[in-house]
C-alpha cells in the first residue's frame, strides 16, 4: 500500500517494498538493505531525502509530495548490460510516464527524461535547449563481491508535482522542471515501471534494433550542439550505448563517459 493504492507486489515482480518517511537518499538505504541481502527486485521508496544523490555526486534535497523517489535492488544484471543499463532505464521511465505528462516527453543522452510543450518530437527538437524540462533523473551504482558483479542499485527520481527548490544541475544549466500530472498516484508510476525494470539487467550488451528505434523516437537532442562531453552536433546513440556527435568538418566519434550539455 502506497498513498492508499494497493500495489499487487508478487504480480509486478517487486520481491518487497521498503517505503520510509524520510532518509538520506534511497540509495543509501538500497546499499544497507542489499549488504544485508535484500533479493532481487527490493524497491526502496521515501516521501522525503535530505540528501538524494545524483550523477556526479550532486545531492539536494527532495521534498515530500514533490515526486517518487526509489532506488530497485537488481540481482540478475550481467556486467555486459551495464554499458547501456542507464539508457533503458531512462527509455522506460519515458513510456511509463508518457502517459501521465501533458506534452512531449523525450530522452536525452545517457539518461535524463525531459518535457517540451509540443506535440510531437519534430515539434520538442525544434525548440530551444532551454525550453526542455527535466522531468526524471537516474543514478545507476554497482557492487562487486571479488571480481564478480554482485548487485546492482537504481536511483530513479520523477517529479510528481514542480519542485519549489531546483537541484544543482537545473540551477546551473537554468533549465525547468515539469512534473507528471498531480492526479498520478505513486503507486501506478511503479506499476507501470516495474515489469520492465526489473528485466533490463539481464538483457543484452547492446540495444536492440527496436531499442535504438524506441530511443530515437524520443532523442530531443539530436540536431542540437553541443559543449560536452565534446563540441559537436548531436547524431545519435549507437548500440553500444555511446553518444555520436559530429565535428565541424563532419567527423562522427562516440562518447561513452560524461553529460551532454547542449546548446540553443
Amino acid at each position: 500500500m502506497l498513498d492508499g493504492v494497493a500495489l499487487d507486489l508478487a504480480t509486478l515482480g517487486v520481491a518487497q517494498l521498503v517505503h520510509h518517511a524520510r532518509v538520506s537518499s534511497t540509495m543509501d538505504v538500497a546499499h544497507e538493505e542489499a549488504a544485508r541481502g535484500a533479493p532481487h527486485g527490493t524497491l526502496i521508496v521515501a516521501d522525503v531525502q535530505d540528501a538524494g544523490r545524483g550523477r556526479g555526486g550532486k545531492r539536494w534535497h527532495s521534498a515530500a509530495a514533490d515526486g517518487l523517489w526509489m532506488t530497485w535492488v537488481l540481482r540478475d544484471a550481467t556486467v555486459a548490460s551495464l554499458d547501456v543499463l542507464s539508457l533503458r532505464v531512462g527509455l522506460a521511465i519515458a513510456q511509463a510516464v508518457a502517459p501521465h505528462v501533458d506534452g512531449f516527453v523525450g530522452l536525452k543522452w545517457p539518461n535524463d527524461v525531459l518535457t517540451a510543450d509540443a506535440p510531437d518530437l519534430a515539434a520538442a527538437r525544434a525548440q530551444s535547449a532551454s525550453a526542455l524540462a527535466k522531468l526524471a533523473g537516474v543514478l545507476v551504482e554497482t557492487r562487486w563481491r571479488d571480481q564478480s558483479l554482485d548487485w546492482v542499485a537504481i536511483g530513479i527520481g520523477i517529479n510528481t508535482r514542480i519542485p519549489q527548490h531546483v537541484d544543482h544541475e537545473l540551477a546551473r544549466t537554468g533549465r525547468r522542471a515539469s512534473a507528471v500530472r498531480a492526479e498520478t498516484p505513486r503507486a501506478s508510476l511503479i506499476a507501470t515501471l516495474a515489469p520492465t525494470l526489473l528485466t533490463l539487467g539481464a538483457r543484452a550488451r547492446h540495444l536492440s534494433p527496436s531499442e535504438r528505434d524506441a530511443w530515437a523516437a524520443r532523442d530531443v537532442a539530436v540536431g542540437r550542439h553541443a559543449t560536452s562531453p565534446a563540441r559537436g552536433r548531436v547524431i545519435g546513440v549507437a548500440d553500444d550505448g555511446g553518444l555520436l556527435l559530429a565535428d565541424a568538418e563532419g567527423q562522427v566519434t562516440t562518447h561513452r563517459s560524461g553529460s551532454l550539455e547542449l546548446i540553443d
